[in-house]
């Protein structure tokens, strides 16, 4: 499955300039573009990213999954149906980039009730800044965060950055292995 995942995000989510020329959300320029979205809102994406996911997650008695939208969305949603097919489910919950201000104010939205031990999620990792971010906002709510993942780590310190905040933290697919896909393509 994780080899089908690699060829499929470098299909559809990976691009690769041997000058610097993709912007990123911290504001500077790589050589490396990754959008997972095209490959995790598709329907094969979503069964490999959702079922790579779950089995990812095993072990860590956590009853749900999610991470800040909408990155994290489509596979968290994925892993949550994964687990269903799998005779062990986990729910899905999604964390807001901004508070809702109206109704009950909170960060997130799921079936979570405090005290629920859970694992963060996200689509790459960078600096790991967002996947923090969503992790404090989870203890805010009262979660014990048990693990994090990341479906891609882009090797540029994000995964150290994530393991300060919660030690049981690891990723799917490296940059590396979209690199190494990327040039048998080309």
């Amino acid at each position: 499955m994780k080899k089908e995942l690699i060829d499929l995000l470098c299909k559809k989510s990976f691009k690769y300039s041997a000058t610097p020329s993709f912007k990123l959300v911290s504001g500077r320029i790589s050589r490396f573009y990754i959008n997972c979205k095209p490959t995790t809102l598709s329907p094969r994406g979503m069964f490999l990213t959702g079922h790579l996911m779950f089995y990812a997650m095993k072990g860590s008695d956590a009853s749900a999954v999610g991470g800040l939208t909408f990155g994290a969305d489509p596979i968290a949603m994925a892993t949550a149906f994964a687990s269903e097919l799998e005779g062990n489910p986990v729910k899905a919950f999604s964390i807001r980039k901004t508070q809702k201000d109206h109704g009950i104010v909170k960060w997130m939205e799921g079936d979570i009730q405090p005290g629920e031990k859970v694992v963060v999620i996200d689509d790459v990792a960078t600096t790991g800044g967002s996947t923090v971010k969503a992790i404090e906002r989870a203890r805010s709510e009262g979660l014990e965060v048990v693990r994090a993942l990341i479906l891609v780590d882009r090797q540029e310190g994000g995964m150290d950055n994530i393991r300060n905040h919660v030690p049981d933290a690891s990723a799917i697919i490296t940059r590396d292995e979209l690199v190494e896909c990327w040039k048998k393509i080309k």
